[in-house]
This record gives structure tokens, C-alpha cells and sequence, in this order.
């Protein structure tokens, strides 16, 4: 008899996510489960699914002792991933509504992820999450893509996953793009990267915030509404190109919404800040496939 299981549905700026809780570990979802999870016509439905487990319940070597929640997150193909923008402020928002962890006077909230550990803080527009320390890639790659005449080249971008972004000309180059086919990267990352096509405003910068619109295509999944590391990755690599002066504060616009970017610097660097909104949908239960 299948297995059934609670889960809850959330989504920030459209990128949509199964919750599923698991505090003590004893769940362990196959890679078809999680597809079965996520398919759109014949399961919920979601872009991934986000594991809550507690991090002294996972196999040794994989816990975060500085964290007491970790986020297991998983792409729609049932591959995991180390990090996800938009998913760790619903994590967030189902730990804080779930009355697992608290997020009160401005106190951050840590969260254990492939990518280390990340902490969330309460913000106007929502959540906000810092991503860590940044890295560009100085790597040469190629992208091609559907709708594009030729090859563009990509800035590659590691937020604690991997992307590469690629700039546009014109909001209609941009939505003549054909993203149900996976852009090509040449040469290609060993791991697969998340590919964004960005366009910077006009101008691109007013009041001291830099903006651009964006599309993602995400490894594992396909095109998606929004991506919170590919958002932070379009912003850092746009204000890499701009060069010096350019702005420490972004918004960016995906077809799922708006997110804000900033960049402070600490003792090991640079880091990207994510912030926007995050929402639960709906609860129910589901038996596993």
C-alpha cells in the first residue's frame, strides 16, 4: 500500500515548492518520487521539493551542527542542488508559521543547505537571505538558445550554485526567447549550470538602484518564474560589467514578480543579499508513488 504523506505548497514570486516535513529523518524520497511530486499534470505540481529535517538527524558528515533546520532541496527531476533563493524564504516562512523556529526582533535565522549554512532575516517585502560570498567566473563560455541569431557570451556566476548570465539588448529579444529548450553552454559545467538572460533598465540606475529584467532557465527543472540565486547572479554580473561605481542595491524584475539584491562587504568578502516575498498555498497529503 503507497506510502502517504503530509506536504504543504509555497511559492516566492511563482517559483513553487512541495514542503514536506521530515524533523527527524526518517523520509527518504526517491528521485522519481520527487518528480512524480512535482509533475504538473500528475502529481501537485512544483519546481522542487524542500525536505525539513532537522541537521542531527542527517547521515554524519552531512550536518550543519550550526544549524538545527536543514533544507534538503531538490530540483523537479529529483537531482539535488546545494542552494535555492526562492526556496529557503519559503523554508523560512513554513518553520516561522509551523512554529518551529522564530524570527522575532530581528533575529536571523539560520538554515543548513548544501551550500553551507544561510541566514534569514525578516524584511518589509518579506524575507531576506544571505547568499555568501560571491564569485565570478572568469572562464569563457558560449551560450546558444532558442531565439538567439548567434552565440552570446556568458559571465559565469557562483552564489553558492552555479549560473551564467547572459546579456540581451532589448525587452523583445528577451521574450522572443524559446525557453522549453535547454540552452546549450560551451563548454558545458561539469554540474550543469542555471542559465539567466538578462536586460539591463533604461537607465540603469535611478535613485541609486541599479535594475534589470530576467528570464531563467534552471537546471533540473526548465524554465521557471523565478530563481532567487539567478536572480542575485543577473544583478552581480550586470554590476561586474558596469564596473566601478556601479550601485551595491538591485531590483530585479522576473515574470513571477520583483526581488532585491544588495551586496555588503564582510571579514571573508563581498556578500549578496536576496530579499522578496515568500507564501504558503495550501496544505494536504499525498501518497508517494
Amino acid at each position: 500500500m503507497p506510502q502517504t504523506i503530509a506536504f504543504t505548497k509555497g511559492q516566492g514570486t511563482g517559483n513553487d515548492f512541495v514542503v514536506v516535513a521530515d524533523p527527524d529523518g526518517a523520509l527518504a524520497l526517491t528521485d522519481d518520487q520527487v518528480a512524480a511530486l512535482c509533475d504538473r499534470r500528475f502529481g501537485i505540481g512544483a519546481d522542487g521539493t524542500l525536505r525539513v529535517v532537522r541537521s542531527a538527524a542527517l547521515p554524519e558528515g552531512a550536518a550543519t551542527p550550526d544549524a538545527e533546520w536543514f533544507m534538503d532541496y531538490r530540483n523537479a527531476d529529483g537531482s539535488a542542488a546545494e542552494m535555492c533563493g526562492n526556496g529557503i524564504r519559503v523554508f523560512a516562512k513554513y518553520l516561522v508559521d509551523a512554529g518551529l523556529a522564530a524570527l522575532d526582533g530581528g533575529e536571523p535565522l539560520r538554515i543548513g543547505t548544501r551550500a553551507g549554512v544561510k541566514t534569514v532575516t525578516r524584511v518589509e517585502t518579506g524575507f531576506e537571505v544571505d547568499l555568501g560570498v560571491w564569485r565570478p567566473d572568469d572562464a569563457d563560455v558560449l551560450v546558444r538558445a532558442r531565439g538567439l541569431s548567434v552565440a552570446r557570451p556568458g559571465q559565469g556566476i557562483d552564489v553558492g550554485n552555479p549560473h551564467v548570465v547572459v546579456a540581451l539588448h532589448t525587452t523583445a529579444e528577451l521574450e522572443g526567447l524559446d525557453l522549453t529548450v535547454q540552452p546549450v553552454l560551451d563548454p558545458a559545467p561539469p554540474s550543469g549550470a542555471n542559465v539567466e538572460f538578462v536586460v539591463p533598465a533604461d537607465p540603469l540606475v535611478r535613485d541609486g538602484v541599479g535594475a534589470i529584467t530576467m528570464r531563467v532557465f534552471e537546471r533540473g527543472v526548465g524554465e521557471t518564474l523565478s530563481c532567487g540565486t539567478g536572480v542575485a547572479a543577473s544583478a552581480l554580473a550586470v554590476r561586474h560589467w558596469a564596473g566601478a561605481g556601479a550601485p551595491e542595491r538591485w531590483t530585479v524584475d522576473v515574470p513571477g514578480g520583483r526581488l532585491g539584491v544588495r551586496v555588503v562587504m564582510h571579514e571573508d568578502g563581498e556578500h549578496v543579499l536576496l530579499s522578496g516575498p515568500a507564501a504558503l498555498v495550501f496544505s494536504g497529503e499525498v501518497a508517494l508513488a
